[in-house]
């Protein structure tokens, strides 16, 4: 029987591997080559979390939660060392800035690089290039390299090509902090949009009134596992609570 999840985590563990002492320079290396050690962190421990077709779930959580982390498994830009995470349908993420950009190609050439990756054919990029173009208010700039933009440049290129990949799951990690008020405020009535269009949404943010207006269900994390998980204003306000 087909259930109607987006995103199944089941019982996800991740570990990083830190090194205390790590050697900068090859004469380090060889003087102290005896001195490598490491900590091992465990960063998510037996992680359980359904999310269903059509919600938009904030995960939230002091920094070294875990939240990042849990997204970029989503994403499978990393892999969990146990447990198992399966997404059902076509997958965009917002997470770092400039990740897949061409520093030297200008911010249109960007936009055809980067929406391939994303599964869009060269007919369908040009269809929507326009409206990318438009959305990133960018204007002239978009013909300059992209080494050239600022942070909130670069926020508003990735957002308007991830926004227009046709995508079933949007995943943001907290980039919709950068730029300017008004840019930000536009980001968050797309999204409301692609919310009211059933897409799934995961939001990984510290701007808890965007979580409140944008999300019905918010997660809360806490040293790797999930402290709290339901309706968004109890869940921030118990944060609150806990963290004033």
């Amino acid at each position: 029987m087909e259930n109607n999840y987006s995103i199944e985590v089941q019982d996800v563990y991740k570990t990083f591997n830190v090194y205390l002492d790590k050697a900068n320079s090859l004469k380090e290396k060889l003087l102290f080559w005896k001195r490598n050690r490491k900590e091992v962190r465990e960063v998510l421990k037996g992680i359980n979390l359904n999310i269903n077709k059509g919600e938009a779930v904030a995960l939230i959580g002091v920094n070294g939660s875990g939240k990042s982390t849990l997204l970029k498994l989503m994403t499978k830009i990393i892999y969990p060392n146990k447990g198992k995470i399966t997404t059902h349908g076509k997958l965009t993420s917002l997470l770092e800035l400039g990740a897949g950009f061409h520093q030297d190609f200008s911010g249109r050439e960007n936009i055809y690089f980067n929406a391939s990756i994303f599964g869009l054919t060269k007919k369908e990029i040009d269809a929507r290039l326009d409206e990318i173009i438009e959305f990133s208010e960018l204007g002239q700039y978009i013909d300059n390299p992209v080494r050239t933009y600022s942070s909130g440049m670069f926020m508003r290129l990735a957002f308007a090509v991830a926004i227009n990949v046709d995508a079933e799951i949007l995943l943001v990690d907290e980039i919709l902090s950068v730029g300017d008020q008004h840019f930000q405020e536009k980001c968050l009535n797309k999204m409301k949009e692609l919310k009211n269009e059933g897409k799934t949404m995961v939001f990984v943010t510290h701007n808890l009134e965007s979580a409140r207006e944008l999300c019905d269900r918010t997660v809360w994390l806490h040293q790797g596992v999930i402290k709290m998980d339901g309706d968004t204003n109890q869940v921030i306000d118990e944060y609150l609570k806990e963290t004033r």
